[in-house]
């Protein structure tokens, strides 16, 4: 089986260095917000290009807090797409606000920003794109139109640790960034874990209170928030593994170039494609192909973990009912969660792996248009 992820080769370049390190802190007997989770969120705001990074609990939490910090709540509606993991919308539906869904641009599979001002009325409060699978969305033209209309911007970065546009990172264009250390990530912990990045020295103390208890000072409470520290062993783990961040990134673009050059031939298969200017760091290889889930139960079938992310968007989510979403709403959206798949993603996978990927994508699409 070729897995869609194998941490395991991962684990075998840090392993000494991690249990070293988490022995390090076990005997500390500093097990919340020590000396490692400072010195992450410092690093990752230098990392960033940003003022200031706040460590979390789950990029989940990230998005939730981002939104309390800037005041967004019931009445409120914040437009995102509906191509996305369901935290992104979860977070807006627990503050009270309404997510409005944008249709999504057929290249990137990211917000497309000319959708975007049809959908803004005079309750609109916030834009959250989604850097969806390591590709950046517009951000000059998504800023444009919120600097315009005076909308607060929240980005989604959640798969996009290191992706970049014209050479500014991800997370540092709207008012907040938003990361997730889940352990799939292209950085990823050991259990989960988030950040926000911001400019905003109010807007990070705000976020360090929130994530506290709404406490600044201990036992002195200004408002109501949550349980978000991420725990010392975590934060230590990550900063174990920070420094491999643009190694394991480019060896990702790598594997990813291989696999276009594998598949050039192949015409019943589109390729990922990136915009001019940026840099995509391939959380995941996303491909379009016809049958899509015949082929992928194929190659399922014959060892290669290929997945699904994500075939039912959100506007048609349970969930999401109430909000009256149709099928032909969001009709770019709608095509896309029936075509996509994503094939196996890994600094480490080998060449001799992707060829394996490779010859039974095409073996899977031969069967498929036969109707074996």
């Amino acid at each position: 089986m070729i897995p869609i992820l194998d941490l395991t080769k991962q684990y075998e370049q840090i392993q000494a260095e991690v249990e070293k390190t988490v022995l390090e802190v076990l005997k500390s007997g500093q097990y919340i917000c020590g000396k490692h989770n400072k010195a992450l969120q410092e690093e990752f705001a230098q990392f960033c290009g940003c003022k200031r990074a706040v460590a979390l609990n789950s990029g989940t939490d990230a998005l939730h807090l981002a939104l309390r910090a800037l005041n967004i709540g019931a009445g409120d509606e914040v437009i995102t797409t509906a191509f996305t993991f369901v935290a992104t919308t979860e977070a807006i539906g627990i503050v009270g606000a309404t997510p409005i869904f944008a249709d999504i641009d057929s290249n990137t599979f990211n917000l497309d920003w000319r959708e975007i001002e049809s959908k803004i009325t005079p309750r609109t409060k916030a834009i959250i794109p989604v850097h969806l699978y390591g590709q950046p969305a517009n951000m000059p033209k998504i800023m444009e139109i919120a600097k315009k209309h005076n909308l607060y911007v929240i980005e989604d970065c959640c798969q996009a640790i290191g992706a970049e546009i014209n050479g500014q990172k991800v997370g540092t264009f709207g008012d907040i960034g938003c990361f997730s250390f889940f352990p799939t990530k292209n950085l990823g912990a050991f259990g989960d874990g988030g950040m926000v990045t911001t400019n905003s020295d109010a807007l990070a103390d705000r976020i360090l209170s929130l994530r506290n208890h709404g406490s600044a000072v201990r036992y002195y409470h200004d408002e109501i928030g949550v349980n978000s520290r991420l725990d010392e062993v975590q934060a230590a783990i990550l900063r174990v593994k920070f420094p491999y961040i643009n190694e394991w990134n480019a060896k990702r673009k790598e594997n990813a170039y291989r696999y276009n050059d594998l598949l050039k031939d192949v015409k019943d298969v589109v390729c990922p494609r990136e915009l001019e200017g940026t840099k995509c760091i391939y959380h995941q290889y996303t491909i379009e192909v016809p049958n899509r889930d015949a082929v992928q139960k194929y190659l399922q079938e014959h060892g290669v973990g290929a997945m699904l992310y994500y075939p039912v968007p959100l506007h048609l989510q349970k969930v999401h009912k109430n909000l009256g979403g149709k099928l032909g709403d969001l009709p770019v959206t709608e095509e896309k969660t029936t075509r996509v798949m994503s094939l196996p993603m890994f600094p480490e996978i080998t060449e001799e792996q992707q060829r394996t990927v490779v010859n039974t994508l095409v073996e899977a699409l031969e069967a498929c248009k036969a109707g074996v």
